[in-house]
C-alpha cells in the first residue's frame, strides 16, 4: 500500500514520549494531530524540534508527524528532536556522525530527583535550630 518510505522511529527526553513518523514530502511537521507552530507556543521548543532536519540540511525534504505525550513544553521538544534524530538514520545512515557530534543521538539521561520523605524537596532541609 505505498507505505515503503515510511520511517518510524520512538524519541525520549525527561519523562516526555514522541512516536515518530518520517516520510518523503515537502516539510510539514504535525504535532499531535496540530502544526508544530500551533503546538509549540513557545520559539525555543520550536527551535530544539527542528535542530536535527536544520543540521542534516533536510528542512523541507520530510512530511513529519508526531505524537508525544509526558512532561511538559521542553522535554516534550527535547522527545521530538531525538525522535527525529532516529527516524533520519533510518534515511540515511551517514547522518548518525553529524548528529552524534551534536549530542542528539543519545537519549537525555536527566531528570527530576525525587523528593525525599521526611523533607522540603530532593535535596532542600528544613532549617535546624540549635535551641
Amino acid at each position: 500500500m505505498g507505505q515503503e518510505n515510511i520511517y518510524y522511529a520512538t524519541g525520549r527526553r525527561k519523562t516526555a514520549v514522541a512516536r515518530t513518523w518520517l516520510k518523503p514530502g515537502k516539510g510539514e511537521i504535525i504535532i499531535n494531530d496540530r502544526p508544530m507552530h500551533e503546538y509549540f507556543k513557545v520559539d525555543t521548543a520550536r527551535q530544539i524540534t527542528a535542530q536535527a532536519l536544520e543540521l542534516t540540511n533536510t528542512m523541507g525534504n520530510f512530511d513529519i508527524r508526531v505524537n508525544v505525550k509526558g512532561g511538559g513544553v521542553v522535554g516534550q521538544a527535547g522527545a521530538v528532536r531525538h525522535g527525529i534524530t532516529q527516524a533520519l538514520f533510518q534515511v540515511n545512515p551517514d547522518f548518525r556522525q553529524i548528529l552524534k557530534r551534536a549530542g542528539f543521538v543519545k537519549r537525555d539521561p536527566r531528570k527530576k530527583e525525587r523528593d525525599k520523605y521526611g523533607q522540603k524537596g530532593a535535596r532542600a532541609r528544613f532549617q535546624f535550630s540549635k535551641r
